[in-house]
């Protein structure tokens, strides 16, 4: 093997998870250990979600808790459990300096009872949970960044990193198969859930988003609060404005479902921001926990990540739940997102 090969593991057969990412770790002669350890912490996460999700018609956790989140949202029983799978597999280990999650209104420190190391998890621990009860395929988001402080306990600048700075992100679906996409920086892998051996298995390697593509993934029930940019690039998509494509709509309203359908059948997902609620113009999705970190999944996968105005991973968020316009896909076609909108919506 040779670095000219990155996407080539020694030797042949099953290839488990904690293979590959033990794999990725000898990229780095100099490393401790800690980022491979915590996204393998993190794999054993989603293994607790799988089988939760997997049994909500069996047990008691369809439903609301009766509560609110900090995005005003209602908290499913199944966001719950997946916010402190996350979070318990995690704060004692002495790899991270702090969390930040969705679900939680201020940064998560690690307790005064555990060492702190050198990382920081910021995570979405189910998204699409509006979901749960239609079963309907539901996900984690989540990235890893490197603290910028030097020592002791995370701070908010740990955590308000922009995309570029990302060391590793992916997402988790939960639907007829359980899959982790994840990566390091050096290509995205897709691994599936064996229920019967309890491992993800090396399924989908070095995915690139196809050359073309297929599908656009927007809620366009919303259209008529749209801006006219993204009015007139919606039927470019579908053939108009003098468009060589027409792609047809696919729409789960789960943004983990609806981008991983764009990474593998190439398109584009999209949530722009509206003119519905002026308090909010800078429209529904999570920059942090959300856009980021699926953009960084398709940029390695060759694609390109926008906020309709520039790439996402070059905005540095100035808050924990600030959100932001997402448009991520096939490179060509989310570019001319940033045309017409920059042409109509000036």
């Amino acid at each position: 093997m040779t670095m000219s090969d990155p996407n080539k593991i020694p030797g042949s057969g099953v290839i488990t998870i904690e293979r590959h990412i033990l794999w990725e770790q000898e990229r780095f002669p100099d490393s401790s250990g800690a980022l491979t350890s915590l996204l393998y912490d993190i794999a054993l996460a989603a293994k607790l979600i799988a089988s939760r999700t997997q049994r909500a018609g069996l047990a008691d956790i369809l439903g609301s808790t009766g509560h609110e989140n900090v995005q005003g949202e209602e908290v499913q029983k199944l966001d719950e459990y997946a916010q402190r799978t996350l979070y318990q597999l995690n704060d004692h280990t002495g790899r991270l300096c702090c969390m930040a999650s969705e679900e939680e209104k201020d940064l998560i420190p690690i307790p005064d009872q555990y060492p702190t190391g050198d990382y920081v998890l910021v995570f979405d621990p189910l998204d699409g949970s509006s979901n749960i009860d239609f079963n309907v395929a539901v996900g984690t988001i989540f990235a890893i960044f490197r603290r910028v402080t030097k020592s002791g306990p995370g701070k908010l600048e740990d955590a308000l990193q922009n995309g570029r700075q990302i060391v590793a992100g992916g997402y988790l679906v939960y639907g007829s198969s359980t899959m982790l996409v994840y990566t390091t920086g050096h290509g995205v892998n897709g691994f599936t859930l064996d229920p019967s051996i309890g491992e993800f298995l090396l399924s989908h390697p070095n995915v690139k988003l196809p050359s073309t593509g297929k599908y656009y993934s927007a809620n366009q029930g919303h259209e008529k609060y749209w801006t006219e940019g993204v009015r007139r690039y919606t039927q470019w998509l579908q053939g108009e404005e003098g468009s060589p494509m027409s792609l047809s709509l696919r729409y789960i309203g789960s943004m983990v479902a609806d981008v991983h359908r764009t990474l593998f059948g190439g398109g584009v997902f999209y949530y722009p921001a509206d003119t519905k609620d002026p308090s909010k113009p800078h429209g529904k999705l999570r920059l942090l926990y959300e856009a980021m970190p699926m953009a960084y999944v398709i940029e390695q996968a060759g694609g390109y990540g926008s906020t309709g105005r520039g790439p996402i991973l070059d905005v540095t968020p100035k808050s924990l739940h600030e959100r932001t316009p997402v448009y991520v896909g096939n490179r060509d076609i989310v570019k001319k997102a940033e045309e017409l909108i920059s042409k109509y919506d000036r």
